[in-house]
């Protein structure tokens, strides 16, 4: 039972952080270019180890783990969507 108490305490840590990340808004297109080029749209860290020809082993892709996972990706989403809807720009460079 501590080990989930320990998680909502944490949880509640990181709740200012979290608002924040979701409460920034998209206003000038140069902020939009600069924070879909600086988030992916895919995870980077999943990999296949290949050698030789032989898979030796998977890394699962660790996004996930990040704690602020869903509010960096909201962001890029919120970046994408101004950049389509408010200037009308073709967003299949960052897709």
């Amino acid at each position: 039972m501590t080990s989930f108490t320990q998680f909502q305490q944490q949880k509640d840590i990181l709740s200012p952080i979290r608002n924040w990340l979701e409460s920034i808004e998209i206003k000038n297109s140069k902020l939009a270019h600069s924070l879909c080029q600086l988030i992916p749209s895919q995870c980077p860290f999943e990999r296949d180890i290949v050698v030789f020809g032989k898979k030796l082993f998977h890394i699962p892709p660790m996004c996930k783990l990040n704690p602020f996972y869903e509010q960096v990706v909201g962001l890029r989403f919120k970046a994408l969507c101004y950049l389509a809807d408010v200037c009308g720009e073709d967003v299949t460079a960052y897709c």
